[in-house]
């Protein structure tokens, strides 16, 4: 005997690991959260997921529909999908957020935003590492078929790429070149295969006009732990009873949203409100 203690199985520190996680989002005991993930009684209402804004765009409409009747099998194989960094979760991103099209506003929308997302990604697992995680442990999550439970454990991930997107021009791409450069020489052949990949990318699209999309799909994907607003939500301030659109969501390095860029009907300045400053449209 050497004394030494030996940790549990990766599955079971990632499955206690997002049971906690749930818990603490629901405000539930452990053991029920326990009991959700593991399919044992149905989710409550405040776990389901919100109805996205579809502003009229019949086609959103009809694909959030589609993806709410998926059999288990379809969820699962989407779940691997969004859990395979970083090529994989960008591309579940793109379809599970589809471009809306209204009479006043295009949001979720711009070609490249599929490779903008994925070089977020890529630029986080150079710089920051210990941010993404282990890859048997995304595997068991995935097979939940839960895209919750996905988006739980990549939360850290996702926010820091949503804060990436605030630093905006030459030195976002300054740090996405200096991330596929490290790629590229990498020992890891998956590691180099991606870089080369999103660098031809890089090289090929203008993604400038990208930015905007893959910031409205971080938002739409962050917000709905909180119950909160997502771009293209109608909403009415409550200090002046003005209706508009919000079209982006204000972060913090953690914790909810602390405010909303809103588009109001009557004006086509955008407003920064605080989070508390505003109710959903009738």
């Amino acid at each position: 005997m050497t004394g030494t203690k030996h940790r549990r199985p990766v599955p079971d520190r990632a499955r206690r690991r997002a049971v906690r996680a749930l818990a603490a989002r629901l405000g539930v005991p452990y053991l029920v959260a326990a009991r959700l993930i593991a399919g044992q009684i149905p989710r409550p209402a405040a776990d389901r997921r919100p109805s996205f804004p579809t502003g009229g765009d019949e086609h959103r409409a009809s694909m959030f529909a589609l993806r709410e009747h998926r059999p288990f099998h379809a969820r699962v194989g989407d779940c691997r999908l969004a859990a395979d960094l970083p090529l994989g979760r960008a591309a579940h991103l793109i379809e599970r957020f589809p471009p809306l099209r209204s009479a006043t506003e295009t949001l979720y929308d711009g070609d490249g935003r599929e490779t903008t997302l994925a070089m977020l990604y890529a630029v986080l697992a150079h710089e920051s590492p210990a941010l993404v995680p282990a890859a048997d442990e995304l595997a068991w999550v995935a097979d939940l078929g839960e895209a919750a439970a996905v988006d739980i454990t990549c939360a850290a991930l996702d926010r820091a790429a949503r804060m990436l997107l605030d630093d905006g021009g030459w030195p976002l791409w300054t740090r996405v070149e200096a991330a596929l450069t490290a790629g590229e020489a990498s020992s890891d052949r998956r590691v180099r295969d991606v870089a080369v990949t999103l660098g031809r990318e890089l090289r090929s699209v203008s993604l400038r006009g990208s930015l905007a999309g893959a910031r409205h799909i971080l938002d739409a994907l962050l917000v709905e732990a909180y119950e909160g607003h997502p771009p293209g939500a109608r909403v009415v301030l409550t200090t002046s009873a003005a209706v508009g659109t919000v079209v982006g969501v204000r972060w913090l390095q953690s914790g909810p949203p602390i405010g909303y860029a809103v588009r109001l009907d009557t004006d086509p300045v955008v407003h920064n409100v605080s989070a508390d400053a505003l109710t959903v449209a009738p």
